[in-house]
């Protein structure tokens, strides 16, 4: 266990450095008005807390820096009670003013948002539309072969795609279909739209269409779906602006990570509920061993969607960017709810 007196310093140590980008000495520390200890004293409880491993030197004769493990035990027990100052309050509210109509005009809002604010990249992790549930739909023919067909979820999300239209299909048919698909269909998941309509409209289908064998086939194409999920970026060069990534060769492999989609996905998928906080190594790939990840999920209904997450240095500003993370994704959360009534 650390002495009371460890705890403070090292505190005050890791705020000067996220604060100045420098390392942090006895001396710096003594001089600040709210410490009593001497430059002696500070300077042996630097050494020990280097040797407990919270801290690190840059080199021989530097002061000291925070360690990754510093980092973590700063996250998980100094951190003082959060709060958002009022003027990002304000900033976050603008989500619920703002005319934003679809869940995809939120979330890249949301992030661009949260990267002016903090300077980090932000990603908004969308969900994946095929967990969306069916409000409406449309068929609005382009030609006598072609189609495009459009879903609207309960998220205003919408799904747009080109459908090749069977040769005899006519008119009427085609606006059975879709009167029947929005009166029996809406509410249920466009993943399972398919197996609905097979196990509970095929006779409605053969009743009331003409060319039902032909129609089937085209319903297939229609439900046809690809699993995936959405990015959305802000800021995404903002770690060329941080002294730790100034140097090209270094940041580099940072922003062809950022690039890769699965890999991002994977970084910033999470299912826990509340802020999570991800520390250097503990993110699992080299390209982000200084950085900090800070997730926060959001929900519809109560029901998890996806991620709002901050990509930074580990020399994050992390008292402010955790509170203002968990104000802005409850914010999603509540315009998210206000989509669906």
């Amino acid at each position: 266990m650390l002495t009371e007196r460890q705890l403070y310093i090292l505190r005050v140590l890791i705020d000067d450095y996220i604060k100045h980008v420098e390392p942090v000495g006895s001396r710096t520390i003594s001089k600040r008005e709210d410490i009593t200890y001497s430059p002696a004293t500070i300077r042996n409880e630097l050494a020990d807390l280097e040797d407990l491993g919270f801290l690190e030197k840059t080199h021989t004769s530097s002061g000291r820096i925070p360690s990754e493990k510093g980092y973590r035990f700063y996250v998980d027990h100094l951190l003082p009670s959060l709060s958002v100052s009022s003027n990002e309050t304000d900033r976050t509210e603008l989500l619920s003013t703002e005319k934003v109509q679809e869940a995809e005009a939120l979330f890249d809002q949301s992030a661009r948002i949260l990267s002016d604010l903090t300077n980090y990249t932000s990603v908004v992790l969308g969900p994946n539309a095929l967990d969306m549930k069916l409000r409406h739909m449309q068929i609005i023919p382009l030609s006598s072969q072609m189609a495009v067909a459009i879903f609207v979820t309960n998220t205003g999300h919408v799904e747009n795609r080109q459908i090749v239209l069977p040769n005899s299909i006519e008119p009427s048919d085609l606006e059975k279909l879709v009167n029947i698909l929005n009166e029996r269909l809406a509410g249920v998941r466009l993943i399972e739209l398919n197996s609905r309509i097979q196990m509970e409209l095929s006779a409605v289908f053969k009743k009331h269409l003409k060319d039902y064998q032909n129609m089937s086939v085209f319903l297939d194409q229609l439900l046809l779906w690809s699993k995936k999920e959405k990015l959305f970026y802000g800021g995404k060069t903002n770690m060329l602006s941080q002294p730790e990534f100034r140097d090209l060769d270094k940041v580099r492999p940072l922003l062809d990570f950022l690039e890769t989609r699965d890999l991002m996905e994977k970084l910033v998928s999470s299912t826990e509920k509340g802020v999570t906080v991800k520390i250097g190594t503990e993110n699992e790939h080299e390209a982000m061993k200084n950085c900090s990840v800070i997730n926060a999920s959001y929900t519809m209904h109560g029901k998890h969607l996806g991620t709002i997450s901050l990509i930074g240095p580990t020399r994050m500003e992390y008292k402010r960017v955790i509170s203002l993370l968990d104000s802005l994704s409850r914010e999603m959360t509540n315009r998210l709810n206000d989509f669906s009534k």
